[in-house]
């Protein structure tokens, strides 16, 4: 008996060394987990110079004002992407998915069961040490399963990073043309002024009528209330951005950059087209996520087994026994049909929406590729036509006063619709501005639209082509 105990216990011996061998064969078929660099990827989208940093601590309500009363746009988008609160939560969200796949790689603790028993005789004792083996067998694809959503993790904090400096970008330009429009509408409001002076001394010497008079005071309130409601939403655009670049309790009283004409690194609509393909987060991320289901489908095959272990078990009644054990479940009423149905709807879905995506850059590059051509011709077709036409009109109106062939009221009336027009070109200037910001935004980024005008346009590597099956 003696000699079988020691054979038993060899044997339990090698059974379990080999198990252990297995287990740590199967931990080290998972590669080392990959590091997306979110931060990095986020800057070169946006243009900066230097990586955004995570941070670990929350930022104050109000950041540490710069040094200068000015504020450009450069210095908006980098003060935006340093302190946003909601691009460092997506970053923290990169962490969490770092640490799942860091404990999908983890082999799952080995059980210990101990057995006390007392009664007629000697104590009884048992003792088993069992390990999952099915979940040490699903650690090759769990651990591919958590890098795919890791990556789709970062390619979402991209877009977070992305849709805030999109967002500081319209802010500013709406804070440099209302700049540009207030003074244009107070001048206009001069204007007016004089023309109803001139209109009541008409009435007064009975030269004009009181519908001219009472038409002139109506437009002057009119243009009151356009040019308060021009400075609301100056203060309101302002307050706007100062919460952006992190200041929102800050005088939000900087002097911004005067508005220049936005400029095309390529004019070809198709280039555009395949570098929002090809950069856009919104489509890296469901296809990484579609990558991950992937994965989720092979690890439902395994189901069924779920609970399959293997250890030694000892026994003391007496003498010690030992031996080998494993245990398994049946699979009789659940075989793991449920999850693979789940998970095959779930990666149709991923399809189609990976579809969607694609089918919404294609359309936002074009909208916005088209918007920005359509504006920048009104806009050479206001400077070029309507206000040299509203010039001329202007210099006929004050040649034919000073031949005294009209009164004044034309001059004034000339030059009213001058500066109208003039208002109107600001207008369509902040329109071409707008659209250029959502064509960056269309194709992933500042940073990227920068690319376009290189010969060879840098792109980051392709999400996975996952297949159909």
């Amino acid at each position: 008996m003696h000699i079988r105990a020691i054979q038993a216990a060899r044997a339990s011996r090698a059974l379990i060394s080999c198990a252990v061998v297995a287990l740590i064969q199967l931990a080290g078929c998972a590669t080392n987990r990959p590091d997306p660099a979110a931060e990095a990827a986020a800057s070169t989208a946006l243009g900066l110079a230097q990586a955004i940093e995570f941070r670990t601590d929350a930022g104050p309500i109000d950041e540490a004002p710069e040094a200068g009363d000015a504020l450009t746009l450069g210095d908006a988008v980098r003060r935006a992407a340093t302190t946003d609160p909601g691009l460092q939560a997506a970053l923290a969200r990169v962490r969490i998915a770092m640490a799942d796949a860091d404990q999908a790689r983890l082999l799952p603790n080995p059980v210990l069961n101990f057995v006390l028993r007392w009664g007629p005789g000697s104590p009884q004792i048992e003792v088993s040490l069992a390990q999952d083996l099915i979940q040490a067998f699903k650690i090759p694809r769990q651990s591919s399963a958590a890098d795919n959503r890791l990556r789709q993790s970062a390619a979402d904090a991209v877009t977070v990073a992305l849709d805030t400096v999109a967002d500081v970008q319209e802010r500013y330009v709406a804070v440099q043309t209302l700049e540009s429009l207030v003074p244009v509408l107070v001048e206009r409001r001069e204007l007016l002024d004089k023309l109803v002076a001139t209109a009541r001394a008409r009435l007064e010497a009975q030269e004009g009528t009181r519908s001219d008079l009472t038409t002139l005071e109506a437009q002057r309130v009119e243009l009151d209330v356009d040019i308060a409601e021009a400075r609301r939403q100056l203060q309101e655009e302002r307050l706007r951005l100062a919460r952006l670049i992190g200041e929102p309790s800050g005088l939000a009283a900087w002097r911004v950059d005067p508005w220049t004409a936005p400029t095309l690194a390529s004019t070809v609509e198709a280039r555009w087209i395949d570098a929002g393909l090809q950069n856009r987060p919104e489509v890296q991320s469901v296809a990484w996520t579609l990558a991950a289901l992937g994965d989720d489908a092979a690890l439902a095959r395994l189901l069924p087994w779920e609970g399959l272990g293997v250890g030694i078990d000892a026994q003391r009644d007496g003498d010690w026994t030992v031996g080998p054990s494993v245990s398994t479940p049946i699979p009789v009423f659940d075989t793991g049909q449920a999850r693979r149905a789940r998970v095959t709807a779930e990666q149709i879905e991923a399809r189609h929406n990976l579809t969607l995506a694609k089918r919404k850059v294609v359309e936002e590059v074009r909208v916005a590729f088209q918007s920005l051509a359509a504006s920048a011709a009104n806009l050479n077709r206001v400077q070029s036509e309507l206000i040299p036409l509203q010039q001329q009109r202007r210099q006929q109106a004050e040649d034919a006063y000073r031949a005294g062939q009209t009164d004044v009221t034309a001059l004034f009336l000339a030059e009213q619709d001058l500066r109208a027009a003039r208002a109107k070109a600001i207008e369509v200037e902040q329109q071409m501005s707008v659209a250029l910001v959502r064509l960056q935004r269309a194709v992933g980024g500042p940073g990227v639209a920068a690319t376009l005008g290189e010969s060879t346009p840098t792109t980051p590597p392709a999400p996975p082509t996952v297949p159909v099956s």
